[in-house]
């Protein structure tokens, strides 16, 4: 198994691509340690876990991940424990809805920022210094397409995944004498929970040409598809690569 002995914490875990990669890794052999708000869909995820085999331990935890001091306090409780975290996976995301800019108001503006930006530096601090005792760590990004060819009414989202990406060059750049690799990962419009904001609207046969129309392959990206890509960054195959920021999207951005 490609993550055998590895502990994972990934946040956003209760769904959608989260969800997805939780489950990918559990299969490779990588202990979990899952956060999101939603409490009942953390249960939800270890329980889908548990019922296919795995024996990996999983531990939850109602994690805001735009607040700098309850992140603090979660790898402060993790390491205590006598746990470690091996691979970050900075999951959890928000976007306001497709909009005219002006129309978003600074309540939504600020909370995006919050949640896509803040998160990463809240557990950039809090887990580096451990990662350097332990002589190196593994940090994966999900970023988006949005952040290399933006769409019209979604600006500001489209501004936290352009700093996101820039972020993830600069933290690999920084932290490589540390034997710390930075990756990020860019999907395209998948079927998740921000599916309809990012359209604007109901999910319908409409919207959806709309968005396919500019996608090469055809199709949006599956959670199936981001897991992988998670997986590969995450394990040894990739021990040499840092910096890089993997576009799963059909061609999207070509």
């Amino acid at each position: 198994m490609r993550l055998n002995g590895k502990s994972t914490l990934i946040t956003g875990a209760a769904s959608g691509f989260g969800k997805e990669i939780a489950i990918r890794f559990a299969k490779e052999g990588s202990n979990l340690i899952l956060t999101d708000l939603n409490e009942e869909g953390l249960h939800q995820t270890r329980q889908e876990i548990e019922s296919s085999g795995s024996r990996v331990s999983i531990d939850l935890y109602r994690n805001d991940v735009s607040d700098f001091e309850d992140v603090q306090n979660l790898i402060h409780t993790v390491f205590s424990s006598g746990s470690v975290i091996n691979i970050l996976v900075n999951n959890a995301g928000w976007s306001h809805s497709n909009q005219p800019l002006l129309d978003v108001d600074y309540e939504t503006f600020r909370k995006v920022f919050e949640i896509n930006v803040f998160s990463i530096y809240n557990f950039t601090q809090a887990i580096v210094p451990h990662w350097r005792n332990l002589g190196g760590g593994t940090m994966i990004n999900i970023s988006s397409t949005a952040g290399f060819r933006p769409r019209p009414g979604l600006t500001w989202y489209n501004s936290t995944k352009g700093a996101v990406n820039t972020m993830t060059k600069s933290l690999a750049v920084e932290l490589a004498p540390d034997n710390i690799r930075v990756c990020g990962i860019a999907p395209v419009i998948g079927k998740t929970g921000l599916t309809e904001a990012f359209m604007g609207g109901p999910d319908t046969p409409e919207s959806r040409k709309k968005f396919l129309d500019s996608i090469p392959l055809g199709r949006f990206s599956t959670p199936s598809d981001i897991a992988s890509a998670a997986l590969f960054l995450s394990s040894d195959e990739a021990d040499f690569i840092t910096g890089s920021i993997l576009e799963v999207d059909g061609g999207r951005c070509i």
